[in-house]
């Protein structure tokens, strides 16, 4: 017998042990048993050891009761086993296998297909027409689809409804909402590989034409609503250039530039499905890709479709201006709306903070129930945020002290990085306290410093050297005088002899300076 056997055959006689003394419990007169238990988390299990039972005394007093320490070894041992091998496969695993029943859906017939095209093509403002290639996307839609297509009608029951009212507001066709699928899969964070981003995928600068604000905190780009009106307009624009749906959703994708340049090459041709094979290849399949979507949501029912619930419906949610900044994290603890949920209401917040700037208007979208508790305690709430924000790591206080003030003047090979590592502050400070706005200096400025370097105060002046003249010959030096010309009027006095005697090192000579010319 293999150890597998063995351990399963445990396994077995445990639980008609068990179901045995249920039964037994059952029938006596006496107060019913309360069973402690111990929980135990395997693999995401929950599974209960049963402890309080003496098997000695067969005594139902609930208090102190201890289980056997040496079978409670065995049981995690036999847990571990469980979990640690196909076993768990085999006993748990197979059972729910074995009461799944796939649904055999009816093939679509070409046939049934033209004819539910044709209705959808006499009630949207589209060309539904059929053609082989929709077919062929519609069927593989069909077949390896199915469980994100259900995903996606749960989801839009909230996004459509604001898509609905902001095209109709610009008089764009309702249908227009499946092109969202399209682009985004309904994730208003979408990134495209080139930086497009939200529900319908705008480029930086395509956003900021359309006035949508995208900042370190914000980006309108993510924002349901906004998002969706900077589309409705760009659409209107291409179909005001096209006077045609199919080829404002071919400009979408592609640019206007692009449809033209395949009108051309088409000899003129403007029906999208006569010019595709000159369109990029992702326009090629745009198209197809929007038409299918919009079958099967139309005829979801007929394939048999079962939208997942949504989480929220778009009536069970409100907004509320938002007025000091705050953190969803701040709002979940006020209202006990989890932060996944506040989160996916409110995508457009980048770090997941409402920022307060001035100026401008922002928007907290919550569950119906929680905003009358929003704003009633309003003001307590923006109170636990600002104090929230106050508890975070702040810097270092900077001590400025006057008294430490100093005056430095820069010398040959000074510079700013040099003379800050000096006095142990920051370039940004020097420039700073003397109003610099670059970090050029020139030698004999004058700069304002406050060290933090207490031991250095300053440059120290130089000490003013004191040459004895007593007993011997000096000269005191006259305009147009120098050091070579001064060593020539006494002879076998050189220049280095001056030096030496009056203690200098530069040839800068001072008119009325006295000098030592002779030992």
């Amino acid at each position: 017998m293999t150890l597998k056997t063995f351990l399963l055959a445990c396994f077995c006689l445990l639980i008609f042990s068990g179901f045995a003394q249920t039964k037994t419990d059952s029938i006596a007169t006496k107060p019913t048993q309360v069973v402690t238990t111990k929980d135990s988390v395997i693999d995401g299990k929950l599974f209960k050891s049963l402890k309080g039972i003496n098997p000695v005394t067969d005594s139902l007093d609930v208090k102190n009761l201890k289980d056997l320490h040496e079978v409670a070894k065995l049981d995690e041992k036999w847990l571990e086993e469980l979990y640690s091998n196909s076993l768990y496969d085999t006993i748990y695993k197979s059972v729910t296998e074995l009461t799944y029943e796939p649904v055999d859906y009816p093939e679509l017939s070409t046939d049934t297909l033209k004819a539910r095209l044709e209705r959808l093509n006499a009630r949207t403002p589209f060309n539904v027409e059929y053609n082989t290639s929709l077919e062929s996307v519609i069927k593989s839609y069909l077949k390896h689809r199915r469980t994100s297509l259900e995903r996606l009608m749960g989801l839009s029951h909230f996004y459509f409804p604001m898509f609905e009212q902001e095209f109709d507001h610009h008089d764009i066709p309702l249908e227009m909402k499946y092109l969202a699928i399209v682009e985004s899969a309904l994730k208003p964070r979408a990134r495209s590989r080139v930086g497009a981003t939200g529900l319908w995928q705008f480029m930086y600068g395509t956003g900021k034409e359309h006035d949508l604000d995208v900042s370190s905190y914000v980006d309108d780009r993510s924002d349901p609503i906004k998002a969706t009106t900077a589309a409705a307009e760009y659409l209107g624009r291409m179909y005001r250039i096209f006077n045609d749906w199919d080829l404002a959703l071919a400009a979408y994708n592609s640019g206007p530039g692009n449809v033209n340049k395949a009108i051309r090459r088409s000899g003129g041709s403007k029906n999208y499905w006569n010019i595709r094979t000159n369109l990029p290849r992702e326009t090629a399949g745009y198209v197809p890709a929007f038409l299918a979507t919009m079958y099967i949501f139309e005829y979801a029912e007929e394939h048999g479709f079962k939208a997942e619930r949504p989480d929220f419906q778009l009536v069970q949610t409100d907004t509320v201006h938002v007025k000091q900044m705050i953190a969803l994290k701040h709002v979940s603890e006020a209202t006990g709306i989890k932060i996944e949920e506040l989160q996916f209401l409110n995508p457009s917040y980048k770090l997941d903070i409402i920022p307060k700037v001035e100026g401008k208007v922002y928007s907290l979208r919550l569950p119906r129930e929680a905003i009358g508790t929003f704003v009633t305690n309003e003001d307590q709430i923006y109170a636990f945020a600002n104090a929230e924000f106050n508890k975070r790591e702040k810097p270092l206080p900077e001590v400025v002290n006057s008294d430490t003030k100093i005056r430095y003047r820069v010398q040959n090979g000074d510079y700013l990085g040099k003379i800050a590592r000096k006095y142990g502050v920051r370039v940004s400070q020097l420039k700073q306290w003397n109003g610099l706005r670059s970090n050029s200096l020139k030698i004999g400025q004058r700069l304002t410093i406050f060290p933090r370097n207490h031991g250095v105060t300053s440059t120290p002046k130089p000490t003013k050297k004191v040459v004895n003249t007593a007993g011997k010959q000096t000269y005191k030096v006259k305009s147009g005088d120098s050091l070579w010309t001064i060593a020539q009027k006494f002879p076998g006095v050189s220049v280095q002899n001056i030096k030496d005697w009056n203690d200098i090192s530069s040839n800068k000579l001072k008119i009325g300076m006295t000098l030592v010319v002779s030992k």
